[in-house]
């Protein structure tokens, strides 16, 4: 797992890169807030899509709701990166879409615009 600083308005955030899937489970999602807060006092926070699994894509197991949870009870927004096209799922697209009216948690297609999210 990598840990990249991306500054922008003077402002730091953290994307994260991995290549194994490192959320998938609230326990996941809590270790996650925690190194990022540890090593760099952070609470802005972009992960690729990629480092989900896809039944966190599936609405009905509540991977999402758990996970997406954890964050918004610990006040750290994250942005997730990633062509979300794929899924034709009509209840994805609306939880995606009613996830972006908020400042929380965002579903964007590329990192200039989720630097751009946090920083905005």
């Amino acid at each position: 797992m990598e840990f990249i600083e991306h500054q922008s308005k003077g402002e730091k955030v953290i994307e994260i890169i991995s290549d194994e899937l490192i959320n998938q489970s609230e326990q996941d999602a809590l270790d996650i807030m925690a190194n990022v807060g540890y090593l760099y006092d952070r609470r802005k926070i972009i992960v690729h899509k990629e480092s989900f699994g896809e039944e966190f894509f599936d609405l009905s197991t509540g991977q999402a709701g758990g996970i997406l949870q954890k964050f918004s009870n610990y006040r750290v927004r994250l942005v997730v990166v990633g062509n979300f096209d794929e899924y034709g799922r009509k209840s994805l697209k609306e939880f995606i879409l009613e996830s972006n009216k908020g400042m929380q948690v965002n579903f964007v297609p590329d990192l200039s615009k989720a630097i751009a999210n946090l920083n905005g």
